[in-house]
Formats: C-alpha cells, structure tokens, sequence
C-alpha cells in the first residue's frame, strides 16, 4: 500500500507542476497569439486556469495528506510540507478570491467587454496580481519538483 502512496504523490507532483506550466507558459501564450479574438483567447484561457486551479487543489491536497501521514509529527519540520501548503493557499487565493474577482468584474461591465469599460484599470490591476502569483506558483512548483527528484534519487 505504501508504494501505491508514493506512486500516487509523484504524480500528483507532476500532475500539479505540469498542468501549470503546460496551461500558464504554453497554452495560453499559443491562444493569445493564434486566434484573432483577445476576448474568446481570454475566456478559453481562463477557463482552463480554473480547471487547472482544480488539478492544484487535488494533487496539493493529496500532497499534505500524504506528507502528514508519511511522517507524523515531523512533517511540522518538512520543507516540503511547507512548500505544498504555501502552494496550496496560492491556488486557494486565486481559485477562491483573485478568479471570482475578475469574473465579477467582467459581468458589471456587460454589456461591454471589461477593457472597453471604466472597470479596465481594476480589471487589469487584479489581473497583473494574479499572473504574478501564478509565476511565483510556478517557481515553487520547479522547488518542489527539485526537492522531490532529491528524496527520490
């Protein structure tokens, strides 16, 4: 059954890690630049954010469950319980707080799109927070990836 934990927990790594930086760094980039549409690229982006904000909230869950029964009462001393908990509050942050802001704020601009409105400035103020969270997100998912290569190898 162990093993089967320890399977379960490197993918959850890889699946949170991945999905992030396949959604934030590839996926998103290719819409902006393909499709003629900012508005349809921002929608299908940001969809996609939200299910990956899901994926975190899985693995990074599974994650401290794992650690905190891996390792009792030490895990309080683990690096990277510390990390998958800072990690996991990001996602909460912003698949709870940054996510149904911007959303708010794109439906008391209807019938116009946000940008085209007097809404654009906080719109694009909260939207700069969230893609900076996402980046520090992903540099603690590379951390955490590193760190478990290092207990693994």
């Amino acid at each position: 059954m162990r093993r089967i934990a320890d399977f379960v927990a490197v993918l959850s790594i890889t699946a949170w890690a991945g999905s992030m930086w396949t959604i934030g760094f590839l996926v998103a980039p290719v819409l902006f630049s393909t499709l003629g549409d900012r508005v349809l690229a921002g929608a299908i982006a940001g969809r996609m954010f939200h299910l990956g904000g899901w994926v975190g909230l899985a693995c990074g869950g599974y994650l401290l469950a794992y650690q905190g029964v891996s390792a009792g009462l030490r895990v309080w001393r683990s690096k990277t319980f510390w990390l998958v908990l800072i990690l996991l509050l990001c996602v909460v942050a912003s698949q709870f707080g940054i996510q149904p802001l911007l959303a708010q704020l794109k439906a008391e601009a209807l019938p116009r799109e946000v940008m085209q409105s007097v809404l654009r400035d906080r719109f694009a103020t909260w939207h700069g927070i969230s893609s900076g969270l996402y980046v520090v997100q992903s540099l603690l998912a590379l951390v955490l990836v590193l760190l478990s290569q290092r207990s693994v190898g």
